[in-house]
């Protein structure tokens, strides 16, 4: 099986003023990530917002992206919703578009009660798309906390195109498990940006983060660092990485991320309730910090 390398971005869904989508601004991100070395998306996830739209305007971001990043990126299309209905019609149309993979995050209102719900939900949806791979959303958020490792074990028997699954959380024990599923079959790419050295350290080969969007060189160079054995200077650049981070904390991770992209002259507009909106005094002062974090000449 063939696994995601490098980094992936989790990309912002842009917005207009009036809240609608403002898909020229996809462009202009796909092409940033095109330029920054970045190697795929993952479109429509936490980061994406995709929960908060439609199934009609999902479709058209899947198409547009597939569109705008030209076969010069790997995209795995999020296709998770609250109702099973949504996330069925919104993978058998990912299934007619020129992608790597499905994706879906446990459901997370009625959660399943165990690893075998949760394989058999994922099992239908993955159905959907049969010639994509898919990859299960081991996250945090979801509230949907079972063992990654034996959901690998029992979807390996009734998901025939499971890839892996993207892995947001802070388990490392439970990452490393999930690595050696069928001697180290399936695809887990590492999403907690943060920890990117550590994820690295436990047999972590790609990447998928929402800071990937606008500081994208910083991280090629922490990976560059790592496999040549220079800790200093991973450590060093790290202090970057935390300076970023301090901002996303202080003001939303989604929020801010959006403010961020102002560093390469993109508006992603503002997040969709109920993420609060940053004010414009605040949209200068995560840029501004975002400066002082002197990532953006390496």
């Amino acid at each position: 099986m063939n696994k995601l390398t490098g980094l992936i971005a989790a990309p912002h869904t842009p917005f207009n003023q009036d809240s609608k989508v403002n898909f020229d601004a996809i462009d202009q991100i796909a092409a940033l990530l095109i330029e920054q070395g970045v190697k795929g998306a993952y479109v429509c996830g936490t980061t994406g917002e995709g929960i908060h739209c439609s199934v009609e305007e999902r479709k058209a971001i899947a198409e547009r992206w597939v569109k705008a990043s030209d076969n010069k990126l790997d995209l795995i299309i999020h296709t998770g919703a609250l109702s099973i209905t949504d996330s069925l019609e919104l993978t058998r149309h990912a299934e007619t578009l020129d992608i790597l993979a499905t994706s879906a995050i446990g459901p997370c209102f009625f959660k399943p009660a165990s690893v075998d719900d949760l394989v058999d939900y994922c099992a239908q949806i993955a159905a959907a798309a049969p010639s994509k791979g898919f990859y299960y959303y081991h996250s945090g958020m979801s509230g949907v906390n079972l063992d990654l490792e034996q959901f690998l074990i029992k979807g390996e028997q009734k998901i025939p195109n499971l890839s892996g699954a993207k892995f947001n959380n802070m388990d490392l024990y439970e990452y490393q498990r999930a690595l050696r599923v069928s001697g180290g079959k399936f695809d887990v790419p590492f999403g907690v940006d943060e920890f990117l050295p550590a994820g690295l350290a436990v047999g972590a080969v790609g990447a998928v983060g929402s800071t990937y969007n606008y500081a994208a060189p910083l991280y090629l160079k922490i990976i560059e660092a790592f496999n040549n054995g220079d800790q200093a200077l991973v450590t060093k650049l790290m202090d970057r990485v935390i300076a970023i981070v301090r901002v996303l904390v202080e003001y939303g991770g989604v929020a801010a991320g959006k403010a961020a992209m102002q560093l390469h002259g993109i508006d992603a507009g503002d997040p969709r309730t109920p993420i609060r909106a940053l004010t414009a005094a605040q949209k200068a002062d995560v840029v501004a910090k975002m400066r002082e974090a002197d990532f953006l000449d390496l």
